[in-house]
């Protein structure tokens, strides 16, 4: 991806929020809302205020996309505002990335070895013998005969 270019930039002082209209070159459908709110909050200098995306929408044969933002500078206006759906799914597209960030990092200060839980429940119990193919065949036959009154 080459880069963010703003398109439109409106400060919308009745709402007190601003209006970001960005495109991104190259980035077809691989780019996310995250991602691409990550993108103009570092190329503007958002730093400590609340993007919102609330639109991201491509062209048929344009290798770009286009996105709309609004930047708050208290995240408790953007609940008041912004419709409850858009704010529900941000906030789960949060959590899973919190989540999926969250074994990597653990992984990494363990030295990315297997919690002693995980490696004995994968070991057989000692003194155990291996389950053999024939004993489930012989489990169901002396089912069928005890429930045949043999």
């Amino acid at each position: 991806m080459s880069g963010v270019e703003v398109l439109a930039d409106v400060d919308n002082a009745f709402l007190m929020r601003r209006e970001l209209t960005c495109r991104f070159a190259g980035a077809g459908e691989a780019l996310k809302k995250l991602d691409a709110a990550r993108l103009v909050s570092e190329k503007l200098g958002l730093d400590g205020k609340t993007v919102v995306p609330v639109s991201m929408g491509t062209q048929v044969g344009m290798p770009s996309r286009t996105g709309t933002f609004y930047v708050y500078d208290d995240e408790k206006l953007a609940y008041k505002q912004v419709d409850p759906s858009v704010m529900a799914r941000l906030d789960r597209a949060r959590k899973a990335e919190a989540e999926k960030q969250a074994p990597t990092e653990e992984a990494q200060a363990e030295g990315a070895e297997p919690a002693p839980e995980e490696a004995q429940a994968e070991a057989p119990a000692e003194g155990a013998e291996p389950a053999k193919a024939g004993d489930a065949q012989d489990g169901a036959k002396d089912s069928e005969a005890a429930g045949k009154g043999e």
